[in-house]
Order: C-alpha cells, then sequence, then structure tokens
C-alpha cells in the first residue's frame, strides 16, 4: 500500500511468468465484476458524483473507466492471439470520461457489461499456453512491445488500483 491516493495499490510491478502468479491473475480477472459491484453497494448519487481524490475522476467516472479500459483490454488480448504483433490503438482515458455517456448512462449498465466482457475475456486466455503469453502486441504511445502475459497482469492490477479508490474513499469517508 501507499500514501498516494492516486495509487492506493502501488504502481504496476510486472512478474515474471508462474502458473501461481498466472492463477492470481486471472481470478482478478474473474472477480472484477463483483468486486466492483461491492464497492459502490449502497452509494447514493451524491456519493457517485463525489471524485475519489482532489482533482481525481468520480466513482461514477471510474465505473465507467473500468469498462471503457478492460473493453480494450479485451480486443488487445485478442489481436495479440490473432495476429503477429499487432500495433494497438491507444485511446485517451481523460477525454473519454468527459463524454456525454459517462454522465447520463447509469453505472449499472457498465457493471453489466463488465459481467459480461469478463466472462469472454476469462475464456479467451484462461487456458493460454506459456508460449501464447508470450505473443506481443505494441504499444505505440509508450514506444514498446507488451507481451499478453504483461497485459494480464497490468489488467489484473488495473482493476484492483481503480476498486481500491473507491474502496479507499468509502473509508475515508466512513460510507
Amino acid at each position: 500500500m501507499t500514501t498516494d491516493p492516486r495509487y492506493p495499490i502501488g504502481k504496476y510491478q510486472p512478474q515474471p511468468y508462474s502458473e501461481q502468479q498466472k492463477k492470481e491473475w486471472l481470478a482478478d480477472i474473474q472477480f472484477l465484476p463483483e468486486e466492483v459491484e461491492r464497492a459502490i453497494l449502497n452509494l447514493d448519487a451524491a456519493q457517485l458524483h463525489t471524485p475519489y481524490r482532489e482533482g481525481g475522476w468520480t466513482v461514477q467516472q471510474l465505473v465507467h473507466h473500468i469498462a471503457d479500459s478492460h473493453m480494450n483490454a479485451y480486443i488487445r488480448f485478442r489481436l495479440g492471439l490473432t495476429e503477429d504483433n499487432p500495433t494497438i490503438k491507444p485511446y485517451d482515458e481523460n477525454e473519454w470520461v468527459k463524454l456525454a455517456d459517462i454522465d447520463t448512462v447509469p453505472i449499472n449498465v457498465s457493471l453489466t457489461l463488465l459481467h459480461a466482457l469478463h466472462q469472454r475475456m476469462l475464456a479467451t486466455i484462461k487456458d493460454l499456453t506459456p508460449e501464447q503469453w508470450e505473443r506481443k502486441v505494441t504499444h505505440p504511445e509508450h514506444g514498446r512491445e507488451m507481451t499478453l502475459w504483461f497485459l494480464l497482469g497490468l489488467y489484473a492490477w488495473h482493476g484492483r488500483h481503480h476498486t481500491a479508490h473507491i474502496t479507499t474513499l468509502r473509508a475515508n469517508k466512513g460510507w
């Protein structure tokens, strides 16, 4: 844990491949939708529109962002499995959270999406071989190749990271 409110669980730390690590990260992917649901349980409209930190996104923006980000993750895994080192499309997450749907679509829509998306994502990646985890995608914004293994860890961390934003806010506010 860290005292920086932007990184309540710390920054992503890549890990070498191991069956135990794979099991943990796949469980993070599998259970993220339920974890997000628990994190927002019984929050009212005012609480959903509260930023998790000064200058940060609101809880509502966080929930929609997780769905947006993990839609991209799902596509990135599929591209990495079906193409030879494809270049993946970056997106401006700060601009995405300003789009109209973030304020007008109820968060239960993104929760439903997360449930379906994570079921599909897990089915796609749970039985990959160690060789398949070494397949690569190129992220032009970061100027580097990333293995599917790196992406698994990144998105497992990403879900826990944003869920911790919400649970830390709740704890700090006594909600």
